[in-house]
Formats: structure tokens, C-alpha cells, sequence
């Protein structure tokens, strides 16, 4: 993908997850594949950004995957979680934009929402990056008076000669 501004792009924990999944299907390894060739050649310019609902549900993996998740990620910024975050989260399980179970995944969507970030990076198609969600978050956000970000799989994000 050809780029020319800078952008903040959030990482949502399924990004380091899948960096190192060691899972022989072939579409896992295919995801583990284009996740790496995106995180290892950053578009010059870009910020890459990420919270403490990732950090938190990293702990919970099993220890060298854990270890290697976090130390991948161990250079971004952390976006603070604010109660205007908490104030969006709780609109979005109000609206049907998110189940209360994926509680985390409302959360990622709300923090990239209020900061402004330009893309939210995650393999995660049930919650966050699914065409058909995608005009509810959209109009939500719209409502809150929020632009949402392009919810992308890294695979979107891979130059077309690659």
C-alpha cells in the first residue's frame, strides 16, 4: 500500500499473537506469514501504537509466547485508557456494536477511535475488522462525534507486488 502521509496505527494483541503462532493449519501459517512481512517493513513515517488491554492480554499466554509478544511490542507508546474510552466502550455494548463478552475487542475499537489513530491493525473478523460491522461502528462513532479507523488485517496492508 502506497503511502505518503504518516499514520498511527494501533495493534491490537491478535498482530504479536499471530507473529509467533506456531499453529501447522495452513491459513494460520499464512497469517503468521503476512503479519511478520508487515511488521518487519514498516512504512517510513509511521507510528505504531498499542495499550494496556493488549499488554493485559499478552500476560495471559503461555510463557515463551508471552515473552516474545512483549518484547516485540516493548517500543510502542501505550495509549492511556481514559473514561472517555470506558464513556465510548459502554456506548458501544449500549448499541450492539460489541458483545459485552468481547469486552477487549470494544475496548481496542474505543481507544483507536479516541485517539484519532488511522488504522487499526488486528486479525480479529468477528469483532473488529468485518465489512458487515463495519457501517454500524462507523455510524456509532458518527454519533459520538468520532471518524473510525480503517479496521485492516496486515494482509490489506502488504504491497500488491508482494
Amino acid at each position: 500500500m502506497e503511502n505518503s502521509m504518516p499514520r498511527l496505527i494501533y495493534i491490537e494483541t491478535s498482530i504479536p499473537s499471530f507473529y509467533f503462532d506456531t499453529r501447522s493449519a495452513v491459513e494460520l501459517r499464512a497469517r503468521r506469514n503476512w503479519t511478520r512481512r508487515w511488521w518487519d517493513e514498516p512504512a517510513a513515517g509511521d507510528e505504531r501504537v498499542t495499550s494496556s488491554v493488549v499488554l493485559e492480554e499478552l500476560e495471559r499466554a503461555p510463557g515463551l509466547k508471552r515473552t516474545r509478544c512483549l518484547d516485540l511490542i516493548t517500543a510502542l507508546s501505550l495509549l492511556p485508557y481514559t473514561d472517555e474510552v470506558a464513556e465510548i466502550v459502554e456506548t458501544y455494548h449500549r448499541h450492539k456494536v460489541m458483545p459485552v463478552e468481547a469486552s477487549a475487542d470494544a475496548d481496542h475499537l474505543a481507544l483507536a477511535t479516541f485517539h484519532r489513530c488511522d488504522m487499526l491493525v488486528t486479525w480479529n473478523c468477528q469483532h473488529i475488522a468485518n465489512a458487515k460491522k463495519f457501517p454500524h461502528i462507523r455510524r456509532i462513532n458518527a454519533l459520538l462525534g468520532y471518524e473510525t479507523p480503517q479496521l485492516v488485517t496486515p494482509l490489506e496492508l502488504l504491497s500488491p507486488d508482494e
